[in-house]
């Protein structure tokens, strides 16, 4: 089993309750868009390019991403792209707006998380595995995609997978 496969299939572990599915479909953009937003400052103009901590946290996940599939990679590279122009333009109200806006967008997006938990009966996966929280939003993508009857061969080696193996780095 590939790692795309093996780090999706761990993770469906703990969703597999619709409800809680659902729920992480709105928690877990919630939340990386609040990243985005808290990390959009400061801000570095270097050689024409705007530098922010979000850039660099973006640069580390799509690593990441590309290192478990390309393609999946690529397509991570570029929601994490559009979630760091939106964060970098929603940083740019004042300090007040820009922290609580985060600071908000975070604690709502968490409280989708744990409502889904609850329905789930299950803790969230990260409590067993940090690297759950890069594959959350990963997850969501697949899913996204399963729904519009795309990626049909990962889908179906997803749901055969079972988190017994651990994850390989």
């Amino acid at each position: 089993m590939n790692r795309l496969v093996q780090s999706l299939a761990n993770y469906r572990e703990f969703h597999r309750d619709h409800r809680n599915v659902l729920t992480h479909a709105v928690g877990i953009p919630m939340i990386v868009l609040s990243v985005e937003v808290l990390l959009a400052r400061p801000v570095w103009e270097v050689g024409g390019l705007t530098l922010t901590p979000a850039v660099f946290m973006n640069a580390l996940a799509a690593l990441w991403y590309l290192r478990l599939d390309l393609k999946f990679g690529l397509l991570m590279a570029a929601f994490l792209a559009l979630f760091a122009v939106a964060g970098h333009q929603i940083a740019q109200v004042s300090t007040f707006a820009w922290l609580g806006g985060g600071i908000g967008l975070f604690v709502v997006g968490w409280f989708f998380q744990f409502v889904g938990h609850h329905y789930e009966g299950r803790k969230p996966a990260f409590i067993d595995d940090i690297r759950s929280l890069l594959v959350g939003p990963l997850f969501m993508v697949a899913e996204g995609l399963f729904a519009l009857g795309l990626a049909p061969d990962l889908q179906r080696q997803v749901e055969q997978g079972t988190s017994d193996t651990p994850i390989k780095n």
